[in-house]
Protein backbone atom coordinates (compact mmCIF):
# COMPACT_ATOMS: atom_id res chain seq x y z
CA UNK A 1 0.00 0.00 0.00
CA UNK A 2 1.23 3.26 -0.89
CA UNK A 3 -0.05 6.03 2.18
CA UNK A 4 1.50 9.05 3.21
CA UNK A 5 1.72 10.49 7.11
CA UNK A 6 -0.66 13.03 6.73
CA UNK A 7 -3.63 12.23 7.57
CA UNK A 8 -6.84 13.23 6.23
CA UNK A 9 -10.55 12.33 5.74
CA UNK A 10 -9.81 10.44 1.90
CA UNK A 11 -6.83 8.88 3.15
CA UNK A 12 -8.71 7.85 6.32
CA UNK A 13 -11.38 5.87 4.50
CA UNK A 14 -8.15 4.19 2.54
CA UNK A 15 -6.18 3.12 5.08
CA UNK A 16 -9.58 1.50 7.44
CA UNK A 17 -10.35 -0.36 3.63
CA UNK A 18 -6.85 -1.56 3.40
CA UNK A 19 -6.15 -2.95 7.45
CA UNK A 20 -10.11 -4.46 6.22
CA UNK A 21 -8.85 -6.27 3.41
CA UNK A 22 -5.41 -6.97 4.78
CA UNK A 23 -7.16 -8.50 8.13
CA UNK A 24 -9.56 -10.21 6.67
CA UNK A 25 -7.60 -11.91 4.11
CA UNK A 26 -7.56 -15.19 5.93
CA UNK A 27 -10.97 -15.49 6.81
CA UNK A 28 -12.29 -14.74 3.43
CA UNK A 29 -13.11 -11.35 3.74
CA UNK A 30 -12.95 -8.67 0.66
CA UNK A 31 -13.70 -5.72 0.14
CA UNK A 32 -16.55 -5.47 -2.34
CA UNK A 33 -17.50 -1.08 -2.28
CA UNK A 34 -15.22 1.69 -1.57
CA UNK A 35 -15.74 5.95 -1.39
CA UNK A 36 -18.45 7.89 -2.67
CA UNK A 37 -19.41 5.66 -5.43
CA UNK A 38 -20.00 2.72 -2.65
CA UNK A 39 -24.01 2.96 -2.63
CA UNK A 40 -26.72 0.64 -1.83
CA UNK A 41 -30.35 1.12 -2.27
CA UNK A 42 -32.61 0.61 0.65
CA UNK A 43 -36.02 -0.92 1.23
CA UNK A 44 -37.60 2.04 1.35
CA UNK A 45 -36.08 3.54 -2.19
CA UNK A 46 -33.58 5.34 -0.45
CA UNK A 47 -29.96 5.03 -1.68
CA UNK A 48 -27.36 4.93 1.09
CA UNK A 49 -23.62 6.07 0.70
CA UNK A 50 -21.46 3.47 2.95
CA UNK A 51 -17.75 3.64 3.07
CA UNK A 52 -16.46 0.61 2.90
CA UNK A 53 -18.78 -2.70 2.45
CA UNK A 54 -16.88 -5.80 3.22
CA UNK A 55 -19.05 -9.21 2.37
CA UNK A 56 -18.00 -12.34 4.28
CA UNK A 57 -19.18 -16.39 3.17
CA UNK A 58 -19.63 -18.33 5.96
CA UNK A 59 -20.96 -22.47 4.19
CA UNK A 60 -23.70 -21.18 1.39
CA UNK A 61 -24.48 -17.60 3.04
CA UNK A 62 -23.34 -14.63 2.74
CA UNK A 63 -23.10 -11.40 4.91
CA UNK A 64 -22.31 -8.23 4.26
CA UNK A 65 -20.74 -5.30 6.88
CA UNK A 66 -21.18 -1.50 6.43
CA UNK A 67 -18.37 -0.03 7.76
CA UNK A 68 -18.33 3.76 8.46
CA UNK A 69 -15.17 5.99 9.02
CA UNK A 70 -15.39 9.16 10.95
CA UNK A 71 -12.27 11.42 10.51
CA UNK A 72 -13.48 13.69 13.14
CA UNK A 73 -11.96 16.06 15.73
CA UNK A 74 -15.03 15.41 18.25
CA UNK A 75 -16.24 11.77 19.40
CA UNK A 76 -19.06 9.89 17.81
CA UNK A 77 -22.33 10.23 19.78
CA UNK A 78 -24.72 7.54 19.90
CA UNK A 79 -26.84 9.49 16.87
CA UNK A 80 -24.19 8.34 14.63
CA UNK A 81 -24.46 5.08 15.96
CA UNK A 82 -28.47 4.95 15.85
CA UNK A 83 -28.19 6.08 12.08
CA UNK A 84 -26.12 3.86 11.42
CA UNK A 85 -28.17 0.80 12.98
CA UNK A 86 -30.87 2.33 10.54
CA UNK A 87 -29.25 2.02 7.26
CA UNK A 88 -28.73 -1.54 7.96
CA UNK A 89 -31.96 -2.16 9.01
CA UNK A 90 -33.20 -0.78 5.14
CA UNK A 91 -30.68 -2.16 3.30
CA UNK A 92 -30.90 -5.47 5.25
CA UNK A 93 -26.92 -4.96 5.61
CA UNK A 94 -26.09 -7.74 8.43
CA UNK A 95 -23.53 -5.59 10.59
CA UNK A 96 -21.69 -2.33 10.88
CA UNK A 97 -18.51 -0.91 11.93
CA UNK A 98 -17.78 2.52 12.91
CA UNK A 99 -13.93 3.49 12.93
CA UNK A 100 -13.61 6.93 14.59
CA UNK A 101 -10.23 9.01 14.94
CA UNK A 102 -11.32 10.43 18.25
CA UNK A 103 -13.30 8.10 19.86
CA UNK A 104 -16.68 7.95 21.13
CA UNK A 105 -19.14 9.23 24.02
CA UNK A 106 -20.34 7.33 26.49
CA UNK A 107 -23.64 6.79 25.27
CA UNK A 108 -22.44 6.08 21.97
CA UNK A 109 -20.38 2.94 23.65
CA UNK A 110 -23.37 2.05 25.34
CA UNK A 111 -26.11 2.24 22.54
CA UNK A 112 -23.63 0.25 20.43
CA UNK A 113 -23.34 -2.62 23.26
CA UNK A 114 -26.97 -3.38 22.30
CA UNK A 115 -26.98 -3.35 18.41
CA UNK A 116 -24.70 -5.27 15.97
CA UNK A 117 -22.30 -2.49 15.60
CA UNK A 118 -19.06 -2.76 16.14
CA UNK A 119 -17.11 0.20 17.51
CA UNK A 120 -12.89 1.09 16.30
CA UNK A 121 -10.79 4.23 17.78
CA UNK A 122 -8.22 4.35 15.01
CA UNK A 123 -5.93 7.24 15.52
CA UNK A 124 -2.23 8.10 15.16
CA UNK A 125 0.68 6.81 17.59
CA UNK A 126 1.31 8.89 20.57
CA UNK A 127 4.12 9.20 22.94
CA UNK A 128 1.73 7.84 25.95
CA UNK A 129 1.33 4.80 24.01
CA UNK A 130 5.04 3.32 24.33
CA UNK A 131 4.45 2.51 28.06
CA UNK A 132 5.71 -1.06 27.37
CA UNK A 133 5.83 -1.00 23.77
CA UNK A 134 8.02 -0.12 21.36
CA UNK A 135 7.26 2.60 18.42
CA UNK A 136 9.00 0.34 15.79
CA UNK A 137 7.46 -2.61 14.38
CA UNK A 138 10.16 -5.51 13.33
CA UNK A 139 9.62 -6.36 9.95
CA UNK A 140 12.20 -9.26 9.15
CA UNK A 141 15.91 -10.21 10.93
CA UNK A 142 18.44 -10.95 8.17
CA UNK A 143 21.17 -13.89 8.99
CA UNK A 144 24.35 -12.88 6.78
CA UNK A 145 27.27 -15.35 6.74
CA UNK A 146 29.97 -13.57 5.05
CA UNK A 147 33.21 -15.66 4.05
CA UNK A 148 36.24 -13.25 3.57
CA UNK A 149 39.66 -14.45 1.84
CA UNK A 150 42.02 -11.73 1.85
CA UNK A 151 45.55 -11.79 0.24
CA UNK A 152 47.74 -9.09 0.51
CA UNK A 153 51.57 -8.66 0.41
CA UNK A 154 52.95 -8.05 3.66
CA UNK A 155 56.39 -6.11 4.32
CA UNK A 156 58.38 -7.40 7.16
CA UNK A 157 61.19 -5.03 7.27
CA UNK A 158 63.12 -2.30 5.72
CA UNK A 159 66.69 -1.81 5.88
CA UNK A 160 68.49 0.78 4.56
CA UNK A 161 72.24 -0.12 5.31
CA UNK A 162 74.60 -0.19 8.25
CA UNK A 163 71.86 -2.14 10.55
CA UNK A 164 69.74 0.35 10.30
CA UNK A 165 66.14 0.38 9.54
CA UNK A 166 62.73 2.22 9.11
CA UNK A 167 60.27 0.95 11.63
CA UNK A 168 56.68 1.03 10.25
CA UNK A 169 53.71 0.78 12.52
CA UNK A 170 50.74 2.14 10.38
CA UNK A 171 50.54 2.02 6.48
CA UNK A 172 50.34 6.21 6.71
CA UNK A 173 53.74 6.09 8.07
CA UNK A 174 54.99 4.95 4.97
CA UNK A 175 54.07 9.03 3.60
CA UNK A 176 56.57 9.97 6.26
CA UNK A 177 59.45 9.23 4.11
CA UNK A 178 61.47 11.27 0.86
CA UNK A 179 64.23 9.77 -0.52
CA UNK A 180 66.04 12.85 -1.62
CA UNK A 181 68.21 11.55 -4.62
CA UNK A 182 71.74 12.73 -5.82
CA UNK A 183 70.54 14.57 -8.74
CA UNK A 184 67.70 16.19 -5.99
CA UNK A 185 65.32 14.85 -7.25
CA UNK A 186 62.69 13.37 -4.71
CA UNK A 187 60.73 10.60 -4.55
CA UNK A 188 58.10 9.39 -2.22
CA UNK A 189 58.99 6.08 -0.12
CA UNK A 190 55.79 4.29 -0.70
CA UNK A 191 56.67 4.08 -4.81
CA UNK A 192 59.35 1.93 -3.41
CA UNK A 193 56.77 -0.01 -1.01
CA UNK A 194 54.26 -0.41 -4.07
CA UNK A 195 56.98 -1.85 -6.92
CA UNK A 196 58.05 -4.37 -4.14
CA UNK A 197 54.45 -5.16 -3.23
CA UNK A 198 53.90 -5.69 -6.81
CA UNK A 199 56.63 -8.21 -6.56
CA UNK A 200 55.28 -10.04 -3.93
CA UNK A 201 51.93 -10.49 -5.63
CA UNK A 202 53.53 -11.97 -8.92
CA UNK A 203 55.30 -14.54 -6.62
CA UNK A 204 51.98 -15.42 -5.48
CA UNK A 205 53.37 -18.08 -3.09
CA UNK A 206 52.58 -17.72 0.88
CA UNK A 207 55.23 -19.69 2.01
CA UNK A 208 57.96 -17.66 0.25
CA UNK A 209 59.98 -15.21 1.89
CA UNK A 210 61.07 -12.24 -0.40
CA UNK A 211 63.53 -9.46 -0.53
CA UNK A 212 63.86 -6.49 -3.04
CA UNK A 213 66.87 -4.29 -3.41
CA UNK A 214 66.88 -1.15 -4.59
CA UNK A 215 70.22 1.15 -5.54
CA UNK A 216 69.85 4.31 -4.82
CA UNK A 217 73.56 5.64 -4.22
CA UNK A 218 73.97 9.45 -2.50
CA UNK A 219 70.85 9.81 -1.34
CA UNK A 220 69.50 10.88 1.52
CA UNK A 221 66.09 9.82 3.04
CA UNK A 222 63.47 12.64 4.87
CA UNK A 223 61.43 12.20 7.69
CA UNK A 224 58.97 15.04 7.02
CA UNK A 225 57.59 14.60 10.07
CA UNK A 226 61.03 15.23 12.51
CA UNK A 227 63.24 16.64 9.50
CA UNK A 228 65.56 14.28 10.33
CA UNK A 229 68.05 13.36 6.92
CA UNK A 230 70.06 10.23 6.68
CA UNK A 231 72.37 8.81 4.14
CA UNK A 232 71.52 6.06 1.98
CA UNK A 233 72.98 4.18 -1.05
CA UNK A 234 70.38 1.56 -0.84
CA UNK A 235 67.22 -0.17 0.59
CA UNK A 236 66.08 -3.41 0.93
CA UNK A 237 62.92 -4.67 1.70
CA UNK A 238 62.09 -8.40 2.88
CA UNK A 239 58.14 -9.70 2.90
CA UNK A 240 55.79 -11.75 1.83
CA UNK A 241 52.43 -12.95 0.37
CA UNK A 242 49.47 -12.91 3.65
CA UNK A 243 46.34 -15.00 3.42
CA UNK A 244 43.93 -14.64 5.74
CA UNK A 245 40.14 -15.77 6.49
CA UNK A 246 37.84 -13.13 8.43
CA UNK A 247 34.83 -14.51 8.50
CA UNK A 248 31.73 -12.87 9.79
CA UNK A 249 28.68 -13.24 10.80
CA UNK A 250 25.91 -10.54 10.76
CA UNK A 251 22.72 -9.78 11.94
CA UNK A 252 20.38 -7.14 11.05
CA UNK A 253 16.67 -6.29 11.83
CA UNK A 254 14.95 -4.96 9.31
CA UNK A 255 12.13 -2.11 11.45
CA UNK A 256 9.26 0.44 10.58
CA UNK A 257 8.33 2.97 12.57
CA UNK A 258 4.29 2.85 14.52
CA UNK A 259 2.42 5.20 12.63
CA UNK A 260 -1.15 4.22 13.76
CA UNK A 261 -3.03 2.42 16.55
CA UNK A 262 -6.11 0.33 16.40
CA UNK A 263 -8.42 -1.00 19.20
CA UNK A 264 -11.29 -2.75 18.56
CA UNK A 265 -13.69 -1.79 21.46
CA UNK A 266 -15.85 -4.96 22.27
CA UNK A 267 -13.32 -7.37 20.91
CA UNK A 268 -10.60 -5.91 23.10
CA UNK A 269 -8.10 -5.98 20.08
CA UNK A 270 -5.52 -3.71 19.59
CA UNK A 271 -3.46 -3.34 16.09
CA UNK A 272 -0.47 -1.32 15.37
CA UNK A 273 -0.01 0.11 11.44
CA UNK A 274 3.39 0.81 10.42
CA UNK A 275 4.39 3.69 7.50
CA UNK A 276 4.93 1.17 5.24
CA UNK A 277 1.35 -0.66 5.40
CA UNK A 278 2.62 -3.60 8.12
CA UNK A 279 -0.17 -4.53 10.59
CA UNK A 280 0.77 -6.68 13.92
CA UNK A 281 -1.68 -7.18 16.54
CA UNK A 282 -0.43 -6.77 20.26
CA UNK A 283 -1.25 -9.77 22.40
Amino acid sequence: MSITNTLDWKTYESITKYIYETLGKQSGVTVKGYGNDCKVAGKSGVSHQIDVITPHSEGSHTYETAIECKYWKKKVSKDIVMKLVQILEDTGISKGIIVSKSGFTRDGIQYAKHTNIEIVHLREYEEKDLKGNSHQIDIATLDLNIRIHRTRPEIISIDIGDNRKIEIKHEFDYFDFTIILKNGNQVALYDYVNDFRKQINCINDKTKLLTGKYKIPSSMLLNQQTGEKVDLDEILFTGQLNKSDDDRNLKYTIVDKVWLLMKSIFEERTFSFSESGIIIEHK
